[in-house]
């Protein structure tokens, strides 16, 4: 053989060996999670969580709903070894999956304000359809930031910017930093902020600097408002209160970014379009444009980490930076190297967040039980280290939806129109000028207002309250729901004749499991006793384990 064959047949043996069978695989992005996680674990970590924990908590956060009784008796009795990774698949590809990343990032995105410039059937529509067609997170972002309302497809995005209270430029310049960027530099809209090294008052005004030529204006022909863009003129200017003759100007600029010229133009050559129809032209120089793609770049190292952050943060409860707005030097993520391999993989996959969420479902981090191991301290288990399962609030969609499912209500429900001239608002329904809400609408704003932070405040700690607890064990909608109707639970349940089984039934609808032996015995006596008023007896059992913290928490 010679020198010529030598040489092909050893280059074939380095390729076998660099891409073949005996070159170990990267692990899987779950099992890489799991790996870091153990890394700073610092201790024993919670056993393997239930079959019927991971059920319920996996159906909330990728369906937003308890699962129905029939799913979870299904569930529970299969004993197909790879029937949670086949489960997370089957809500990733349904319907509801949409449903509940609408629901979740309204809330995120919007943090309850309201408006009249988008209606919410449009902006709804258009979430729920970027996320059923897995639109990559920084079109979806760029679109926020960009969108002027001309193009039909994303007319309904200019919400981020125009309702609800934001259209300030300030408030725009701080929403985008805290949302995107995981900082809230309000202070530093004066000066550079006092306890947090990282944020400077140059930060604050090159990110103002983009959204300060932001204007809605209505179309004469179409009377429908638009979120246009007026000529720049020049740089911002800006000085702190605490050197007021030091004055400083900037242009558009991210961070310590390299800061975008504002270029001038002849009078009349600073429009690529020309005026019209009662709107401006649009612009050479669309400074919101390039802030578009300047934010979402995939080397914008901050927008990653913070967008991987707070995806962890929906499905685990707790940011591996917490608070999610508050990313800074002084407040480092508790698994450093986890957040920037999720960032890595993030941007590699395209910004596939539906990816990225199977990937944290399938990991045992996330699938550990939320009960402690026997003998063990709470303190012993703190949240940042991810070794037990976090117990979260439901959102008050979550606990619409849930509620509904577990009483049977939700399919007709869902089966009812919202009338043209209804004006469900919370303060008249509780001040008993209007009727029990019907339709889905106006159970969620009945909810939202219950169970929701006020308009411009985050969700993220868990806030119980009075009023929460009092809607759960009084409100008239609760106790209608709970009325023995064809279809509903307590109708079905009126039907079973034997105490046991109907116990069951109603431990798998409400709390997504069976009874223990204990409760089983104490629900049956409970029965036996009322069995002159069972009907209500049984309205008073759900009731119970409605109004309980295993319902009111996502464990």
């Amino acid at each position: 053989m010679g020198c010529r064959s030598i040489s092909f047949v050893m280059v074939v043996w380095v390729l076998a060996v660099m891409h073949g069978p005996c070159r170990a695989a990267d692990p899987a992005l779950h099992q890489r999670i799991d790996q870091l996680i153990a890394v700073g674990a610092g201790g024993p970590v919670a056993d393997r969580s239930s079959d019927a924990e991971f059920l319920r908590r996996v159906y909330l956060d990728l369906s937003g709903t308890i699962p129905t009784s029939d799913v979870a008796r299904k569930f529970l009795s299969d004993e197909d070894p790879e029937k949670r990774t086949q489960l997370i698949d089957h809500l990733l590809n349904s319907p509801s999956y949409a449903q509940r990343m609408q629901q979740a990032l309204t809330v995120m995105l919007l943090e309850r304000r309201t408006g009249s410039t988008i209606k919410d059937g449009e902006w709804n529509d258009y979430v729920t359809k970027s996320f059923a067609a897995n639109k990559p997170w920084d079109q979806f972002v760029r679109e926020l930031i960009a969108s002027d309302g001309h193009d039909a497809k994303t007319r309904a995005a200019i919400r981020f910017f125009v309702d609800g209270g934001r259209y300030d430029h300030h408030q725009m310049t701080q929403d985008v930093a805290r949302i995107f960027l995981g900082m809230n530099i309000a202070c530093s809209r004066c000066h550079d902020h006092p306890n947090v090294e990282d944020y400077k008052q140059s930060h604050y005004f090159g990110l103002y600097a983009y959204l300060l030529q932001g204007k809605v204006q209505t179309d004469k022909v179409q009377n429908k408002p638009f979120f246009v863009e007026t000529v720049a003129t020049g740089k911002v200017e800006f000085q702190s209160v605490f050197a007021p003759e030091s004055k400083q100007s900037t242009g558009p600029r991210l961070l310590d970014g390299k800061e975008t010229e504002v270029p001038t133009f002849e009078k009349g050559d600073e429009f690529a379009e020309p005026a019209k129809d009662g709107l401006p032209g649009v612009p050479k120089f669309r400074p919101r444009l390039l802030l578009s793609n300047d934010l979402t770049s995939g080397d914008n190292q901050r927008f990653l980490e913070n967008s991987v952050n707070r995806f962890w943060f929906l499905m685990m409860g707790r940011g591996l930076v917490h608070p999610l707005d508050m990313m800074h030097g002084k407040n480092p993520a508790s698994h450093p190297e986890l957040l920037g391999t999720l960032a890595k993989h993030f941007v590699s996959n395209k910004f596939d967040v539906k990816h990225l969420l199977r990937e944290i479902s399938l990991s045992e981090t996330y699938q550990r039980s939320s009960l402690l191991l026997a003998d063990a301290n709470a303190k012993d288990f703190p949240a940042e280290s991810f070794r037990v399962a976090r117990p979260r609030p439901l959102s008050a969609e979550q606990m619409a939806f849930s509620t509904l499912q577990a009483t049977g209500n939700l399919q007709q429900v869902l089966g009812t129109p919202v009338l043209k001239d209804s004006k469900f608002t919370y303060k008249d329904y509780i001040n008993g000028r209007i009727p029990l809400p019907e339709n889905l609408t106006d159970i969620l704003t009945l909810f939202g207002a219950t169970f929701g932070n006020p308009a411009g405040e985050a969700e993220i700690e868990f806030r119980p309250s009075v009023k929460q607890s009092l809607f759960l064990m009084n409100e008239k909608v609760i106790m209608h729901w709970l009325q023995p109707r064809d279809g509903n639970l307590i109708g079905r349940l009126a039907k079973l004749g034997e105490d046991e089984p109907t116990v069951v039934e109603i431990y798998l609808s409400v709390l997504t499991r069976l009874p223990s032996d204990d409760e089983r015995k104490v629900a049956v006596a409970y029965l036996k006793k009322n069995h002159d008023r069972r009907t209500a007896a049984l309205g008073d059992l759900t009731w119970s384990l409605l109004t309980s913290a295993e319902f009111r928490l996502n464990h």
